[in-house]
């Protein structure tokens, strides 16, 4: 039996995390999804965390892709306080429906709480997200340019690390460039 391997993208991973966000996001009106750019884009970023970037391997297949960057959220008095966003989460259409996107993604929460990380925000499906305790982020405090979208705006508070309970940011969620193309 194959056993799905998880593990940070490495160097190699590129190409392999290319064709499956291409082959998860297709759209008959695009020729390359956005995803795929934004994730390019952001690893020349100081968004990129790269112990944050986890794929899911299955037989020496990259089959899916979870994606953690830094946001900075609008703190009470003045400046920003770090945060994260995910997305995007992919996984290639051969391997959905058997438990990789749940794997990937609890995989990439698990790293960020490794690193002390406090707070996650996603717009996504709540039926997917609510499974790993993401609720909606406009009552939490936070606010974006998907506030208006309602439920599929989410935040995920994490588990304090060993170094303590820092306290969680509310605010404006503000995105590194790439994301105003998606």
């Amino acid at each position: 039996m194959t056993t799905l391997r998880l593990r940070p993208e490495g160097p190699a991973d590129t190409g392999p995390v290319r064709r499956v966000l291409a082959a998860a996001f297709a759209r008959p009106d695009v020729s390359t999804p956005p995803e795929v750019a934004l994730v390019g884009e952001l690893r020349d970023t100081d968004a990129w965390v790269p112990e944050l970037a986890m794929v899911a391997e299955h037989g020496g297949e990259v089959v899916g892709y979870a994606l953690l960057t830094r946001v900075r959220v609008g703190a009470e008095g003045g400046g920003t306080v770090p945060a994260l966003v995910l997305g995007p989460v992919a996984v290639a259409p051969h391997r959905q429906r058997v438990g990789h996107g749940t794997a990937v993604v609890q995989a990439a929460l698990d790293a960020a709480t490794e690193l002390g990380e406090r707070l996650v925000v996603v717009l996504g499906d709540p039926a997917f997200y609510r499974r790993f305790g993401f609720t909606r982020a406009d009552r939490m405090g936070l606010t974006s340019p998907w506030s208006g979208l309602g439920d599929p705006w989410q935040a995920l508070v994490l588990p304090p690390s060993t170094s303590g309970d820092a306290p969680v940011p509310r605010g404006e969620v503000f995105f590194p460039p790439p994301w105003s193309k998606v």
